[in-house]
């Protein structure tokens, strides 16, 4: 059970530190979800230049919006793709690019200035430091990453690596769960952890592991587009199992860039994750377990189906992208909910 103790200016003080994360990750999250939606609208590689100085000033007049129009057109996507496209089309794909740079950039500083305004009140402990810089560090190597990532669609072939590509999305996903982890421990550091037998807490943290690789999955879904083919569902062209499944060689290529082997292992990861997620929250039934912990389960049963739901609608109406971007936010909450149950519990 968890029980919470007097507040003392410690816990005061961990808990704003906290809140101060929760923020930053709502950010981070916000910052998934619009990097996908950049992704399924074409516009990753609408910005073919990024000043990390003074990048984050758009066009102001039209006669800059030509020039930075005149860059795009130079650029192998417009000349092999979007050819013929006109001001204003550049202007609606480029809005999705640049305010996810922004928001990247607004990310870094929304971190950066509490952080040190925690660290000189003295109220972040030396030992927690090198947490909060490999925060910082990440953060410094994603934004790297996904200007490497850009850069493999600016040359001859105009699209985005979905190597980098699903590299980029990991790492983001890292990001959130370190801060997200690190918050959870600071809020709820007077209270005691939730007691499981050893076999639950185990259970939960490979599932967390399953839903990240699920993730990882769906990103070289993306990277490919390869939600735009096999529109049904369960079935794949009448197949359980498509028969062009292993064409490519060595056969290992054939799971990171065959269009049909790359969703139908999405689809058996996602199988494997709701039917996981089912045989906890049924056997969580028969248990006597802690208020917390058994509105915990709920919330990911009902989260994970409707993660399902999304996923196969998403498939069936080819991929629009409202429906597409709750799909990713969906796979979100469930990988939020499966990492407080890992924060909130510890092995009897």
């Amino acid at each position: 059970m968890s029980e919470t103790h007097a507040e003392t200016p410690r816990t005061r003080h961990n808990r704003q530190i906290a809140g101060w994360l929760f923020v930053c990750c709502l950010m981070v999250f916000g910052m998934v979800i619009l990097g996908g939606v950049t992704r399924l609208t074409g516009s990753g590689l609408s910005m073919v230049q990024w000043d990390p100085i003074f990048g984050i000033v758009p066009p102001l007049d039209e006669t800059e919006w030509n020039a930075t129009f005149d860059l795009y057109r130079q650029s192998p996507e417009y000349r092999k793709i979007n050819i013929g496209m006109d001001l204003d089309g550049f202007k609606n794909i480029y809005w999705f690019e640049y305010s996810h740079r922004v928001l990247g950039r607004t990310i870094g500083t929304v971190f950066l200035l509490p952080f040190l305004f925690f660290l000189a009140r003295g109220w972040i402990e030396r030992p927690c430091l090198p947490r909060f810089a490999a925060m910082f560090v990440l953060g410094g190597m994603q934004g790297l990453l996904g200007w490497f990532m850009v850069k493999s669609g600016l040359v001859d072939n105009p699209h985005v690596s979905q190597y980098r590509l699903t590299a980029h999305l990991g790492l983001a996903i890292l990001i959130y769960a370190w801060m997200l982890h690190v918050a959870l421990g600071l809020w709820f550091s007077a209270d005691r952890h939730i007691a499981v037998t050893r076999g639950t807490r185990r259970y939960i943290t490979l599932l967390t592991g399953l839903v990240f690789l699920t993730i990882l999955s769906g990103g070289f879904v993306a990277g490919l587009k390869a939600g735009f083919a096999y529109n049904t569902f369960p079935l794949m062209d009448g197949h359980w199992v498509p028969e062009v499944i292993f064409m490519l060689d060595p056969v290992w290529r054939n799971f990171f860039e065959n269009i049909a082997t790359v969703q139908f292992d999405h689809r058996v990861l996602a199988t494997l994750v709701f039917s996981s997620v089912l045989g906890l929250w049924l056997w969580s039934l028969r248990q006597p377990l802690s208020g917390p912990l058994r509105k915990a389960l709920h919330v990911l049963m009902a989260v994970a189906l409707l993660q399902v739901t999304l996923g196969i609608s998403t498939l069936l109406l080819h991929v629009p992208v409202p429906l597409a971007s709750m799909h990713q936010a969906g796979a979100m909450l469930v990988f939020t909910t499966l990492l407080y149950l890992n924060q909130r519990t510890r092995a009897e």
